[in-house]
């Protein structure tokens, strides 16, 4: 099981250190932070009030394992920042626990009807584990991010409280 519990300024060096490269902030962040991320830009994040961040500890070990975030700044609240960041807790199932604990916090504390989230077409376990919980991929509806020589593409993805629930 996890728990997820506000992301506070005694948790920036740890989230720091998780983030080794420009590549792997922009996989886990989107263009929201420049690398190296700063205390600066931590700041202005956790003040942010259409910004809600979360710190995802395991209950089992009572580790904080790593960080989520929901996001406000339109109609549908927007899953961001999701992120296992210590790779011998990968592929264990937290990345499903912490899209339901996400949801339940929308869909079952709050009002919403709806939600989305971003990732990146070549992310396909990030993708699989959104879709197992119901997310499904809003046709039609991607953006582009260049980082190096590269562009990378972006997905957007969709789950209704009904299909959740179901």
């Amino acid at each position: 099981m996890i728990t997820l519990l506000p992301f506070e300024e005694t948790d920036f060096d740890r989230f720091k250190s998780w983030i080794k490269s420009p590549e792997e902030l922009l996989q886990f962040a989107g263009p929201y932070f420049s690398f190296p991320v700063t205390d600066i830009q931590l700041k202005k994040y956790i003040a942010d009030p259409k910004r809600r961040p979360y710190k995802i500890i395991s209950t089992e070990t009572n580790n904080v394992i790593g960080h989520c975030e929901l996001n406000f700044e339109r109609d549908t609240p927007r899953l961001s920042r999701i992120l296992i960041a210590d790779n011998t807790e990968r592929n264990k199932g937290y990345g499903k626990k912490t899209i339901n604990a996400m949801l339940k916090l929308l869909f079952v504390d709050n009002t919403y009807d709806q939600a989305d989230l971003n990732v990146y077409d070549w992310n396909t376990n990030a993708i699989k584990c959104y879709e197992g919980v119901g997310f499904q991929i809003n046709e039609g509806v991607t953006t582009e991010t260049s980082i190096g020589n590269e562009t990378w593409r972006g997905l957007n993805m969709q789950v209704t409280k009904s299909s959740w629930i179901a």
